[in-house]
């Protein structure tokens, strides 16, 4: 019941720390990691939401906070 949304933490988690790498490199691909990073962080609090756990509820605003910050830095509309 939970292999996808655990699936898609793990991913959100690997993708942000490497979007975070990549930005305090000054990378010239950072903004395309951060595009990724939001479709990935989107995806995660869209599967967490659909949980009733206070700590899937609670992951799923960050991952949507996450998304947001990610498509400001790549300059992308929300």
């Amino acid at each position: 019941m939970m292999a996808r949304c655990i699936q898609l933490d793990m991913e959100c988690a690997a993708i942000c720390y490497n979007a975070a790498q990549l930005m305090s490199l000054g990378s010239e691909r950072a903004m395309d990691i951060c595009r990724i990073c939001a479709d990935i962080c989107q995806a995660c609090g869209d599967e967490c939401a659909k949980h009733d756990m206070q700590h899937c509820k609670e992951c799923a605003e960050i991952c949507y906070r996450c998304a947001e910050e990610c498509r400001t830095m790549a300059g992308v509309a929300a």
